[in-house]
């Protein structure tokens, strides 16, 4: 199991099921597996398509390891005080709210203006895989700033998500929902010992209450798990989400890039795409570089005058190309933002596929020049 949670794992394997899912939506096969991504499973109550499956159900485990991620650096890592939280939170907005800009100017007229959440995320997987496949002899201070940066922006991304698509909540739910998590939490601390299987199992079905509490009550279902990996307390949570890294890196993830990337490319000329295309195309890769570089920048400000310098401005070009990559959670909000557009929401696929492409392939090179000065500059690191 110990490959799977390799960083450089992760990133192989959901680069390579998002190339598969592109390559075989465009082949013979294609009709049939759209058939299947489409068609309706009746569980019970549910009734939900096997697409969404994927992304409202299994993706909310994902969020679970996000918000037990995030928890983890508030309380005990690199977000732990306001002197260490300021510099990556200036340059996490300002990756957040660049991209949406640029994404905004390049769509402004066309009624497509509710993608503009797409090239404001950050896939922390792929962009620490990135790094450590090119980065060898960088200093550990670029890969916390990453981290840091990057759980910030999926705190970002989650109050996007539940603040921008959700319509019409259902507060009662929404009220028995926040109690399942309270209970969840409650338990979670009473996991030891002859105790452990039966309050564990419990824990279980509450927590797939609470899931379908919040997906009925009209907010994205992940949010669900960012709920209960808040709620958890940190040792038991460190344990399930050790556990459940496997399986989320090497099949929650994998299929979900596989599913999302499911789609034809048009038979178009380049003039015939939609503005929503372009827009996610340059938003994703020069929104986040300028966005964060900025961002960085202006944040450094807040450190005392003799670390300002710990950062360079090549470094922090690099991070804000590896910020560019957005697949998992980029994905998810074209899915979200574009749902009434089966047209609109398969280009804005590929643009977020190509857009990340392009933020590979720069951040891979930039990585590579800056661990290669900073051997040459640093012969024993």
């Amino acid at each position: 199991m110990s490959i799977i949670r390799s960083e450089r794992t992760a990133a192989g394997l959901l680069l390579g099921a998002a190339a598969l899912g592109l390559l075989l939506a465009n082949t013979a096969a294609g009709p049939a597996l759209l058939a299947v991504q489409h068609a309706e499973l009746h569980i019970g109550a549910f009734h939900l398509s096997v697409g969404h499956s994927i992304s409202d159900g299994l993706l909310a485990i994902f969020f679970f390891i996000v918000a037990v991620e995030l928890k983890h650096e508030l309380v005990a890592g690199e977000l732990n005080s306001v002197q260490k939280a300021v510099h990556p939170a200036i340059a996490a907005v300002a990756g957040v709210i660049v991209p949406a800009l640029v994404y905004l100017g390049i769509t402004a007229g066309t009624g497509l203006g509710s993608g503009w959440p797409i090239p404001t995320a950050t896939d922390i997987a792929f962009a620490l895989g990135v790094l450590a496949v090119f980065g060898r002899g960088l200093p550990n201070r670029l890969r916390v700033f990453l981290l840091a940066l990057a759980v910030l922006d999926d705190l970002i991304a989650i109050l996007i998500i539940a603040v921008f698509f959700t319509t019409d909540p259902n507060l009662v739910e929404l009220l028995l929902a926040a109690v399942a998590v309270a209970v969840f939490g409650f338990l979670s601390r009473l996991l030891r010992g002859r105790m452990r299987w039966p309050i564990g199992t419990l824990m279980v079905l509450i927590a797939a209450l609470t899931w379908w509490l919040v997906y009925d009550s009209g907010v994205h279902a992940t949010i669900a798990g960012v709920a209960l990996g808040l709620a958890m307390a940190r040792g038991p949570a460190g344990r399930v989400t050790h556990a459940l890294e496997p399986w989320s890196n090497g099949f929650i993830l994998p299929l979900f890039a596989f599913s999302a990337a499911l789609v034809v490319i048009p038979d178009v000329a380049p003039s015939q795409l939609s503005p929503a295309f372009w827009a996610i195309l340059v938003a994703l890769p020069v929104g986040k570089i300028v966005g964060i570089t900025i961002g960085g920048w202006l944040g450094s400000l807040t450190r005392p005058r003799e670390e300002r310098g710990r950062i360079s401005v090549l470094a922090l070009v690099t991070i804000g190309a590896l910020g560019g990559i957005g697949f998992t959670v980029s994905l998810l909000m074209n899915e979200l933002a574009f749902a009434g557009s089966d047209d609109v929401r398969a280009e804005g696929t590929l643009a977020v596929l190509l857009g990340s492409s392009v933020a590979i392939v720069a951040s891979g090179v930039l990585v590579s020049v800056l661990a290669r000065r900073n051997r040459r500059l640093h012969p024993r690191a």
